[in-house]
């Protein structure tokens, strides 16, 4: 049982509680060693007599403790005392990143990129070592007071050398990957899967996946198209939307391949945010035939050896291959070869074969090569059926859909239906958009000018033919305008959000306006410019003028004044119909608003009567830091007594260990003696208060007692036991 002020190992003395995880408590803790405060991760009572448990707790001090990386929270001791098992470990003052964006609500690209990259580097050291980290998230990420990242809690790391992961998906599900979802074999492409995510919640402010349950969560992490962060922040660069999209590929060999690649794209998004440098691998040519280079055909007869002899220079023509098809997501072209590709004008190989072929037929009593070939396709087609059988075994039960055959009835998860979508493309759109609703999806129709396709006609569809899709979800059709322009849809009378959702979906710049109206109600479209049912290029601009509702007669509307000079503030008080009322200077912590007003007393956007008084404060800066307080204690510890804190017997003589430690960890006395009264006298301490602790040992007096199964007196011989009095030291202020 821990508590405050024990020591574990005579060495590290327990302050305070400062967190709690699913296995453990973390202490601050002072190393009387080193003088110095540290942080010490106790696994929990209850699981302390759980060999698993141990285990495990074990394995993550293993791990973490050949981690040295200035972003990584270093581990100094392990140890185990009296049942206890304990990992001590850089103490970090600071805030975890997930409280960091809930303040802030989202981060801004260069703050993001930055603590993406500091992130990264903690990582690419614990690859180097060969662990992994698994459990990637805000809440395992600390920013120190002083702006440094660390990495923390390697809680279910493993070393990479390791061959078999367990199907037990660990770590928190809005961040883990595709592959650990399934329960399948995870390496560091998991991590840097986790981390883009975690770099989407620091730009957004949200996660890209969410559900009521962590089944549904993990479903659309192996099954639902990865959001682009622009579909909430449209300012975000293009380069780090791509680093984003590439970390969060469904296939790990789509992503980056280590965190040194995923450093240089970071610091390439800070230097040039706007270029299309990230190097995506589009999944319509990923697996299109290509030609061998002459590098790796030298590798494959290296592998084969002498069997497939390399063609001779005649064996080939030249190969004029098609146009490439349209890359997706603007990658970076690829460098076309001055000299056209080769290819081989008749199949060289094909006799070599057939040669071989016939060898094998020979040597075991076949009669052809047919029979061979049959019996071969049959054995690969059983093979994959069984292993194609065992993964969907294990991934059903990994997300809970099949029990562990543990006798008891499985846990019901919520049925997920599935639509497979249809071909639309240059259909008429309410036609299409009435087919998938139909079907149960939610199509939603982008405008286009189209050079090819009549006005109205599915250009392009999200989603392609024969993809299954949860029914619910978002199927963006992008639809051709004509090329004299998008016609403008009429949002007349429309509450404003969705007249600006109904503009920006045709592509159109939306500007509002607001103007009292005595007919239309409050927030609705009173008018728009240019009107309904005109055309207008891609992009055009679109104003629409909102209804603020009645005119106010006598009364004003209340302007937006901090951050303001208070002199401007003044001024447009007094343009709105309104007076300054009193103006005071207070501290703020906000070190931009220093000389601005940062409060003001009735609200803006609400109406007052006209020449009411707005009561304004003015920032004079960060509050400075109090003059420091010091104090002096003076005193004669006396002897331990019955009444102190863990008295035990003691005898006038007896040698006493006497310590006192300010409570800001300061050692102010350590010494033997057998003499009482101490006189101390310390100055100029840092701390209001401190502890006294006196430890000796404990003479016990002989004695009997009655056996209460026999009823006879029992003689119990005299021993020693250890003992430790705590005393509260009040110490004085100085003048």
């Amino acid at each position: 049982m821990i508590k405050i002020g024990m020591l574990i190992a005579d060495r590290y003395e327990i302050l305070e509680k400062i967190g709690t995880g699913g296995m453990s408590d973390v202490y601050k803790a002072k190393d009387h060693k080193l003088n110095r405060n540290v942080a010490v991760k106790v696994l929990k009572q209850e699981f302390s007599e759980n060999a698993n448990f141990v285990s495990k707790f074990r394995v993550e001090a293993q791990a973490a403790a050949g981690l040295m990386h200035p972003n990584i929270v270093n581990v100094y001791d392990v140890g185990e005392e009296k049942g206890l098992y304990y990992i001590v470990m850089e103490l970090v003052e600071g805030i975890t990143l997930k409280k960091y964006i809930e303040k802030k609500a989202r981060l801004s690209v260069k703050e993001a990129v930055s603590i993406a990259i500091q992130v990264s580097m903690g990582l690419e050291a614990a690859h180097r070592n060969h662990v992994i980290h698994r459990d990637i998230k805000p809440q395992n990420i600390i920013i120190s007071k002083d702006g440094k990242v660390k990495v923390t809690d390697f809680g279910i790391a493993k070393a990479a050398t390791s061959n078999t992961i367990t199907s037990n998906v660990m770590g928190s599900v809005h961040y883990t990957s595709p592959e650990q979802a399934r329960g399948g074999y995870s390496d560091e492409k998991s991590d840097i899967y986790s981390l883009g995510i975690t770099l989407f919640e620091m730009l957004t402010g949200r996660v890209p996946f969410n559900g009521e349950t962590t089944v549904a969560i993990a479903i659309k992490h192996i099954q639902q198209a990865m959001p682009s962060p622009c579909d909430f922040v449209p300012e975000i660069p293009r380069s780090v939307e791509q680093i984003v999209l590439k970390c969060c590929e469904k296939s790990p060999d789509r992503r980056y391949q280590n965190m040194s690649e995923l450093i240089a794209d970071l610091k390439d998004s800070l230097l040039h945010p706007d270029e299309d440098f990230v190097q995506r691998v589009d999944p319509e040519t990923e697996s299109a035939t290509r030609l061998a280079t002459e590098e790796e055909r030298e590798s494959i007869r290296d592998y084969t050896g002498d069997v497939y002899d390399e063609p001779e220079e005649d064996d080939y023509q030249e190969y004029i291959p098609e146009p490439p098809a349209r890359r997706r997501g603007g990658r970076r072209n690829q460098e076309r070869s001055a000299e056209p590709p080769m290819r081989l004008k008749k199949d060289v190989y094909s006799d070599r074969y057939d040669d071989l072929e016939d060898d094998y037929d020979t040597d075991h009593g076949r009669g052809g090569s047919g029979s061979a070939e049959k019996i071969v396709a049959a054995l690969a087609v059983i093979a994959a059926l069984v292993i194609g059988g065992v993964i969907l075994f294990y991934a059903a039960r990994t997300l809970g859909l099949i029990g562990e055959g543990s006798g008891e009835s499985p846990v019901e998860q919520p049925a997920v239906s599935y639509a497979t979508m249809r071909n639309v493309i240059g259909r008429d759109a309410e036609e299409a958009k009435d087919t998938l609703s139909k079907l149960g999806l939610n199509p939603v129709v982008e405008y286009e000018e189209s050079q090819t396709l009549a006005a109205g006609l599915v250009i392009s569809s999200s989603a392609s033919e024969g993809e299954q899709l949860p029914v619910g979800s978002e199927v963006v059709l992008k639809v051709s305008a004509s090329v004299s322009g998008i016609e403008i849809p009429d949002v007349v009378g429309k509450p404003k959000a969705e007249a600006r959702v109904a503009l920006e979906q045709r592509n159109f710049q939306v500007s509002i306006a607001e103007a009292s109206d005595e007919t239309v109600e409050e927030g609705l479209v009173i008018s728009q410019s240019p009107e309904a049912g005109t055309r207008q290029p891609s992009g055009s601009s679109v104003v629409i003028i909102v209804s603020a509702g009645k005119e106010h007669d006598g009364q004003a509307l209340v302007p937006t004044v901090t951050g303001m000079t208070l002199e401007n503030a003044k001024k447009l008080l007094e343009e709105s119909g309104l007076k300054t009322g009193e103006v005071t200077e207070e501290y703020n912590d906000d070190a931009n608003l220093t000389g601005l007003v940062f409060f003001q007393s009735v609200q803006a956007s609400v109406y007052v009567a006209e020449g009411t008084a707005i009561s304004l404060k003015v920032s004079k800066g960060k509050e400075p830091e109090p003059e420091p307080v010091h104090y002096s204690y003076t005193a004669d510890i006396t002897a331990p007594v019955p009444g102190d804190e863990g008295y035990a017997n003691y005898v006038p003589g007896t040698i006493v260990y006497v310590v006192i430690i300010a409570s800001d960890g300061t050692q102010l006395l350590a010494q033997q003696t057998d003499v009482f009264p101490i006189p101390v006298s310390f100055t100029n301490l840092s701390a209001e208060t401190g502890t006294l602790k006196m430890s000796y040992i404990s003479m016990t007096e002989p004695s009997v007692v009655t056996d209460p199964a026999t009823g006879q007196a029992v003689a119990v011989p005299g021993g020693t036991e250890q003992a430790t009095i705590t005393r509260r030291l009040t110490f004085t202020p100085m003048n």
